[in-house]
């Protein structure tokens, strides 16, 4: 039987220095985004769980990891987040809440991303607003299907 490879995405405390990056690909194979702040790599292992934390076993210490996440959604489009945090404080917050930990954990992620989506389209509306003040609805909407159907490199009609 083979194992399944799954990709991961490692998002880091910091911007990593050209050497980091070149010393942490040695050990193994990474790709970075434009400003090394992400990591992408490829695991081999029984599942995406096993997989993060060979991983985290292989980069800790090496790299300022905040986070590993599996790039791709499971069936039920959830994604395993892989994150050191300090049982302390989570247990303890997660007490004063009367929640078990995971449930704790968990509903904090889920507010965090739902807070982080309206702060998105908040900001999306915003721009929209100052781009009407200049412009008709109708040249915006022009302008928005030029940029959404230009192609790199072809010739314009």
């Amino acid at each position: 039987m083979t194992m399944p490879h799954h990709a991961l995405e490692i998002t880091l405390t910091r911007a990593l220095t050209r050497a980091e990056l070149d010393q942490a690909a040695r050990t193994w194979p990474l790709a970075a985004n434009h400003d090394a702040t992400r990591l992408m790599a490829v695991v081999r292992a029984k599942s995406p769980g096993r997989a993060c934390s060979r991983l985290r076993r292989q980069v800790d210490g090496r790299l300022p990891v905040d986070a590993i996440a599996t790039h791709y959604p499971d069936p039920s489009g959830q994604v395993l987040l892989n994150v050191v945090l300090p049982p302390a404080a989570l247990t303890t917050a997660a007490e004063r809440t009367g929640q078990p930990l995971r449930l704790f954990v968990q509903g904090s992620v889920h507010r965090a991303l739902a807070r982080h989506a309206a702060e998105e389209a908040n900001r999306l509306d915003l721009a929209v607003q100052h781009l009407l003040a200049d412009t008709t609805p109708t040249q915006l909407l022009a302008a928005l299907g030029r940029t959404l159907t230009h192609t790199p490199g072809a010739t314009p009609c």
